[in-house]
């Protein structure tokens, strides 16, 4: 009788192995299910995912759906660093914390509006015209640290793909990689950012007791060949949990 641990557990304590050596750092992508299959010699994929199920459960790995699996830190940082992400093809914000060994993941939902005075002139469009609203509560490691309301131009994205901002096959990613959908480059957002107190609601929504700072960030994304905005959002950052980094250190 065979005494040798199960496939799937070996797999798990190879990764395990290579991410407690220093190998495989925290925010590392890990290989795909089907890239772990490959390795091992065209095993069923249940057998990489049992493997990640364990590692996901020994708190080492965090899994994030439609993106893979992610390298965790041993806790979810303190203070999470946000930078612009312009080419990213996943979602900025999940990258981000993944990248800081943090799970990023948010819930959505987007309804049919029509643009007030404020969001009308910051689109270039006329108030009233109709747009697709979403709002966004941003977590981390199932911690709320972030909010959001989008609006985008429906005569613009309305008969297409990326109508509704988080279902279909380009849901979770960022603007500017769904406006390359239909064929429009965005350069860095252009945005305004000042601090504040949170409102009740807002505070609520977030888990701040009692209502503390926040970085409210008004941000508008613009066709680069039109100057045509593409989309524009309010974004409110928990103040004890962010920092906002702007522009690049020169590599040379």
């Amino acid at each position: 009788m065979s005494t040798e641990p199960p496939l799937y557990l070996r797999v798990a304590e190879e990764l395990q192995a290579r991410i407690e050596s220093g190998e495989l750092v925290p925010g590392t992508r890990l290989p795909s299910v089907a890239e772990i299959s490959r390795q091992y010699g065209g095993v069923s994929n249940s057998i990489a995912s049992k493997a990640y199920k364990v590692l996901v459960d020994e708190g080492l790995v965090v899994s994030r759906h439609g993106a893979g699996h992610y390298v965790r830190s041993p806790d979810t940082p303190e203070l999470l660093v946000r930078r612009h992400r312009r080419r990213s093809e996943d979602s900025p914000f999940a990258e981000g914390a993944a990248e800081q060994g943090a799970a990023g993941t948010w819930r959505h939902e987007s309804t049919t509006a029509q643009a007030s005075d404020v969001v009308a002139a910051r689109l270039g469009i006329t108030a009233g015209a109709a747009v697709m609203h979403t709002s966004y509560v941003y977590l981390a490691d199932e911690r709320p640290v972030q909010l959001a309301e989008s609006w985008e131009p429906l005569d613009l994205t309305g008969q297409s793909l990326i109508a509704l901002p988080e279902v279909g096959p380009y849901a979770g990613v960022g603007v500017a990689a769904r406006m390359r959908v239909l064929g429009i480059d965005v350069d860095d957002p252009v945005e305004r950012v000042r601090a504040r107190t949170a409102t009740r609601a807002e505070a609520q929504t977030l888990g701040m007791t009692p209502p503390g700072p926040v970085l409210a960030i008004e941000r508008t994304y613009y066709d680069q060949a039109t100057g045509r905005a593409v989309e524009t959002a309010d974004i409110v950052m928990r103040g004890d949990r962010w920092v906002s980094v702007y522009g690049q250190r020169p590599t040379g």
